[in-house]
């Protein structure tokens, strides 16, 4: 029942950060444990988790959430409030702490994700364009265009 308790608050921030040069970081940010190449850009509002390793020359706009195991090449565009998986549910519910339950994505280079598209763990080759509001669940081999629920490739590039 609501009252006047005070909520256990907890900070991240960022922390524990290796950071290449010229990156630009807006805040409010939760960013801990990852590595971000030199002259990329990470909007407000995002979350990047441990493990994670960014490119060089990428833009990650704001709202998005990067999840633990997730690599994603240089020269890449990961729009707004793009969602990150690692747990496929392999149980039938949430895997919590098992992390031997969670799966990687690799994502390569030259590859541009449209807003609000959800990245299950999944590999994208290199020069790929993901339309907004995609859900990519399996491997992208090819590059081209790919859009739609599930992804699937619209145009070759």
């Amino acid at each position: 029942m609501p009252g006047t308790f005070e909520p256990n608050k907890k900070q991240i921030g960022i922390r524990d950060v290796k950071f290449g040069e010229n990156v630009t970081v807006v805040e409010p940010v939760n960013l801990y444990g990852c590595e971000i190449g030199q002259h990329t850009f990470i909007g407000p509002f995002v979350e990047i988790q441990k493990s994670v390793t960014i490119g060089e020359h990428c833009k990650v706009q704001s709202h998005t959430f990067i999840c633990e195991l997730v690599t994603i090449g240089s020269h890449c565009f990961i729009g707004h409030g793009v969602m990150f998986i690692n747990d496929l549910f392999a149980k039938g519910g949430p895997a919590g702490g098992d992390k031997n339950l969670w799966k990687e994505t690799k994502i390569g280079n030259n590859v541009s994700i449209g807003s609000n598209a959800t990245i299950l763990p999944v590999e994208i080759c290199d020069n790929v364009v993901i339309g907004a509001g995609a859900v990519v669940t399996k491997n992208i081999s090819k590059p081209g265009k790919y859009a739609g629920n599930p992804a699937k490739l619209i145009a070759a590039l």
